[in-house]
């Protein structure tokens, strides 16, 4: 993919205040896809589910600092949590696609994806109320290996997916997209709206949150969004996880070191660093962002 292709969303005029966006990817501890190898997909229904109390714990977080945020939540969650999903609604924040059951977008057949995305999105505007228009796919399992699963994601009746990010990563990462929202399919495709990195020596450098913002100092996350926003005059895209604000889940046995460091470090700092950053930054929710919905 050339780095020339257009962003659809210009850039804030000089003085403008620039609205980020502040995004959750509902999930449980025990089903990120480091943990995958340790712990069987079948045992799900039988271990500690977290997510609830932490996600009460986020609500309140961002009612604090009056931020609006979009929650890109799990099917297989929302299934057995709906007055967790409906506190999100009436919170005034948008929901939105994680998929079903955390299975890549990497790892699936279109004919696969497509059930997957298409049963997560009914689901939850059965559980929430209102239409799903946005996706995330787990792991940013979207790259130029499968380009195809936009397509398949607008014919399913989205309008935007947040799947791809723009760097270098053992995991995913497509480095030479572009790092600002593009349709990466043409103009009549879905709109892709990139995590937010910073370019370095003509490197891109992840700026949007998970492990790489618990392990880095915040004043630095902090100077990589204002930059975004000075320089690049562009709105920020961060995530986090509800595990992120829970430093007591449990610990699973087995898990290799480079794992356990990148899911546990500086867990207990993270709450605080999420509250820091609602009184930094001005905050919206992706839809009002870049779809301009009301």
């Amino acid at each position: 993919m050339k780095r020339d292709v257009p962003t659809a969303h210009q850039g804030a005029a000089p003085g403008a205040v620039i609205r980020n966006a502040m995004t959750i990817d509902v999930e449980d501890y025990f089903q990120v896809s480091a943990f995958a190898p340790y712990i069987d997909r079948d045992s799900w229904p039988n271990l500690e589910c977290r997510v609830e109390a932490n996600i009460d714990r986020i609500l309140a977080i961002l009612a604090a600092g009056n931020v609006h945020a979009t929650f890109f939540t799990l099917g297989w969650i929302a299934e057995r949590y709906p007055a967790m999903v409906r506190r999100i609604v009436a919170g005034g924040h948008e929901l939105a696609s994680h998929g079903y059951g955390h299975l890549r977008a990497s790892d699936q057949s279109r004919a696969e994806f497509a059930d997957d995305v298409t049963r997560s999105k009914a689901l939850l505007e059965d559980i929430g109320g209102n239409e799903v228009l946005g996706y995330r796919a787990p792991s940013f399992s979207i790259g130029t290996g499968n380009l195809w699963a936009l397509d398949v994601l607008k014919e399913a009746g989205y309008r935007y997916s947040s799947s791809i990010y723009p760097i270098k990563h053992d995991h995913y990462g497509m480095p030479d997209a572009p790092r600002f929202a593009f349709y990466p399919n043409g103009p009549d495709g879905l709109l892709e709206v990139p995590i937010t990195t910073v370019q370095l020596m003509g490197r891109n450098l992840p700026a949007g949150g998970g492990g790489y913002f618990r392990l880095l100092p915040y004043a630095l996350s902090r100077w990589m969004m204002k930059q975004v926003n000075q320089a690049d005059r562009q709105p920020a895209i961060f995530y986090f996880h509800p595990w992120e604000v829970d430093p007591g889940q449990p610990r699973p046995e087995g898990v290799g070191a480079k794992s356990r460091f990148r899911h546990y470090v500086n867990l207990e700092r993270m709450e605080a660093r999420i509250g820091a950053l609602t009184r930094d930054f001005a905050w919206d929710r992706m839809d009002r962002i870049f779809l301009g919905k009301q």
